[in-house]
């Protein structure tokens, strides 16, 4: 394994890390025996870097972490979390309140059965009323948690980069790394285009969904993909052209991925120990001959032709059931 400095900070975060997500039911059944296995295994296989939310299950995944850390000394581990997205429901989905945000860290602490987290984000700033809630309300409560103890460094989690950059450039509390997902991924690789700017700012870099939150698999998305149908149709023909050739389109997606200058963690999400060592075992000893010319041809049939996004189609669904909710 490698590890890798975040931002200026004394985190040194293994290359790949341990998303959250998964330890729900966000993709399929959940299953805890098995998420209790893959979190222990990844920390056989030198992963020090655990990424959750409270979003992920409502709980269940910061539960299910805190079960399997059971009796590990904190020292070998790294711990991040969120605040500001929680609830299923319309209504009740995001609060970036002062008052909601430093409530959910101590929550965050007492699931997670630990003194303080590494790196506490904001989760998902892009559905916030108005940027300034984040600046005034957010980011000081946070910076409140890290004086008392209960956080180490701040983060912004979000899919909306321009917007990350914005709240580093406005914010009066310190942000030491960002968490961008699904735009280091090879039908959308422009994280690149912010790298440099976030290290000269200090902040740390962290990359997850290298394969697009399920697009770039054989298997193919979950039915809730914010995704086009055009999108999705591309990612399909790429997983069927990988198919024809023996070829796990996942594979692929995660090497390119991993691959990828100036990014200090990529996080990414498992379902079985099989998928997690496979991915690890990728990064070790990297693609194959017959994988490595399958990818040229992946890259040159499918998705060299632009940039593929769900850019504001997750917005404008949540504001437009949001209206109906709040409808009189």
């Amino acid at each position: 394994m490698r590890y890798n400095q975040l931002g200026v900070s004394d985190l040194e975060l293994s290359h790949v890390g341990l998303g959250g997500a998964s330890f729900s039911n966000i993709y399929g059944n959940f299953d805890e025996e098995k998420s209790l296995a893959i979190i222990n295994e990844a920390l056989t296989r030198g992963v020090n870097y655990i990424e959750t939310s409270y979003w992920y299950g409502q709980g269940v995944s910061e539960k299910t972490i805190a079960k399997a850390l059971t009796g590990v000394p904190r020292k070998y581990y790294y711990i991040g979390s969120k605040v500001g997205r929680y609830e299923k429901d319309m209504a009740n989905m995001f609060d970036f309140s002062a008052e909601k945000t430093a409530a959910a860290v101590d929550d965050t602490l007492q699931r997670l059965e630990v003194e303080y987290v590494d790196l506490i984000q904001v989760h998902d700033a892009t559905f916030a009323s108005d940027i300034n809630v984040i600046l005034k309300e957010t980011l000081p409560a946070l910076e409140q948690a890290v004086r008392d103890g209960k956080a180490r460094y701040i983060g912004i989690a979000d899919y909306d980069i321009e917007l990350m950059q914005e709240i580093v450039e406005e914010s009066d509390v310190k942000i030491s790394a960002v968490l961008s997902y699904a735009k280091s991924t090879l039908f959308d690789n422009r994280l690149q285009n912010y790298v440099k700017y976030f290290k000269s700012k200090g902040v740390g870099v962290i990359n997850a969904a290298a394969t697009g939150m399920g697009l770039l698999c054989n298997m193919g998305p979950q039915p809730w993909h914010p995704a086009s149908d055009d999108v999705k149709a591309i990612c399909r023909e790429a997983s069927e052209f990988c198919k024809a050739h023996n070829v796990e389109l996942a594979r692929l997606a995660t090497w390119f991925t991993i691959s990828q200058p100036g990014i200090d963690c990529n996080v990414c999400g498992f379902t079985t120990t099989e998928q997690m060592n496979d991915t690890l075992d990728l990064f070790e000893t990297g693609l194959t001959a017959h994988e490595q010319s399958v990818l040229v041809e992946v890259q040159s049939r499918f998705f060299d032709k632009g940039i593929l996004h769900w850019d504001n189609i997750e917005l404008s669904d949540y504001r437009a059931k949001l209206d109906e909710v709040q409808a009189p």
